[in-house]
């Protein structure tokens, strides 16, 4: 996260100067985030063990009443009927340029959601699954179709439907564009999710596993539709991450 840091940094710091000229105050930038209060209320295990999270622990620069940007930390605490069921929250730069936070947020009795959280809490989220025991696995966030948006994207149930899901950020929340069947990222008991989303110079694509777990699939967003291929066969998680380096 130091290159991260240093470049948000120096972002804000030009914030900082462009604002205070204006008499404004400047943004808060999340330059960090991560999980706190580990709890075993949920129990469901499935990175291997009954561990989840309680609260997102954030750090943010930004400046108040003052003549350069501070930072402090911010931490975020779920209601007793909710976990963090994830191994790590993922930064990722939302529409206005400003860092956001995505997590797999999971209700006790209605399993999980794709959340979007900024420092003051959540601004965006997918509908819960609906039932417990049902987790959903992220892939990431890019501009996926050059839209100028930013899409986020996530394998539904990924040890049971298998459902590549890809939801729209906008001024209005997430809205779902496309998904494809027979394809995953996870199974149950791994500690990490590998695979996620590469751009080799012909824009983005989600690296994946087929649903069978015996190909390794690039797949594209364009007008709205979703479309796959093979890169090869797959043997273990590190041929999803070496894709990751356009190694194919």
């Amino acid at each position: 996260m130091g290159a991260w840091r240093r470049l948000w940094w120096s972002v804000l710091a030009g914030l900082f100067v462009l604002v205070k000229s204006a008499g404004a105050t400047p943004p808060d930038v999340i330059v960090d985030a991560r999980y706190g209060e580990p709890t075993a209320r949920y129990q469901h295990g499935v990175f291997g063990n009954d561990t989840e999270w309680g609260a997102l622990v954030l750090t943010v620069e930004g400046c108040t009443g003052c003549d350069a940007p501070q930072r402090r930390k911010i931490t975020i605490r779920l209601a007793k009927n909710r976990v963090f069921e994830d191994n790590a929250p993922r930064i990722f730069t939302g529409n206005d340029g400003l860092p956001l936070i995505m997590v797999v947020e999971t209700d006790l009795q209605l399993g999980a959601r794709l959340a979007v959280y900024d420092e003051t809490g959540v601004v965006a989220a997918t509908p819960f699954i609906g039932r417990p025991q049902r987790w959903l696995a992220p892939v990431g966030a890019a501009d996926l179709d050059g839209d100028g948006l930013i899409e986020l994207a996530y394998v539904d149930r990924p040890h049971l439907a298998k459902v590549l899901r890809v939801w729209r950020l906008t001024d209005s929340g997430l809205r779902e564009v496309a998904s494809m069947e027979n394809l995953s990222n996870h199974q149950f008991g791994w500690p990490g999710i590998p695979g996620g989303i590469r751009d080799c110079g012909a824009g983005p694509e989600m690296i994946l596993a087929s649903g069978d777990w015996q190909r390794v699939e690039a797949v594209r967003l364009a007008d709205g539709m979703l479309s796959s291929r093979s890169l090869g066969d797959y043997t273990s998680p590190a041929d999803l991450n070496r894709a990751l380096t356009c190694q194919d």
